[in-house]
């Protein structure tokens, strides 16, 4: 999978096929920000790049646990946290980096690729680089598209 890419997404398994693909790229300590409106197709991807990884789990929206921890599959592939960050910083008292902060993934890093929707402009101080991926839906349609970078 290159550095950098765009692709057309006409279905769901599309999305998936995608995330698996980008997931032969990934290792434990890698940050991948996803970026995309609501149904634009963030946690179908992220379950596309749990299959890749080999993890252990149903992926599904940590939208109300706000992070998700899945096992690694096997002795050599790493984990996987799905950390949905919309909702951090709100009604707490606490900036949203401080509430990133104070799920120590840091610590995960060392052991798993941890994915943040809706992290852009505070995921990235998780690590020296990231991969951006962008999520855009067609309006009136089921087809995305998706752009992805390694940044930093």
């Amino acid at each position: 999978m290159p550095v950098e890419g765009e692709a057309v997404l006409s279905t769901a398994e599309d999305t998936e096929l995608l995330g698996e693909r980008l997931a032969a790229e990934l290792e434990a300590g890698d940050v991948v920000v996803l970026d995309g409106p609501l149904g634009a197709g963030k946690t179908t991807l992220t379950k596309g790049l749990a299959r890749g990884l080999g993890v252990l789990g149903r992926v599904s929206s940590p939208t109300f646990m706000i992070a998700r921890t899945h096992r690694a599959g096997g002795d050599t592939g790493p984990g996987l946290v799905h950390v949905d960050a919309y909702r951090l910083g709100l009604g707490t008292g606490a900036s949203a980096m401080d509430e990133l902060d104070a799920l120590d993934l840091d610590t995960e890093l060392e052991d798993s690729v941890v994915v943040v929707e809706w992290g852009e402009g505070i995921a990235e101080a998780l690590a020296d680089r990231h991969l951006l991926i962008r999520l855009r839906r067609e309006p009136e349609s089921d087809v995305r598209t998706a752009t992805w970078q390694w940044i930093g």
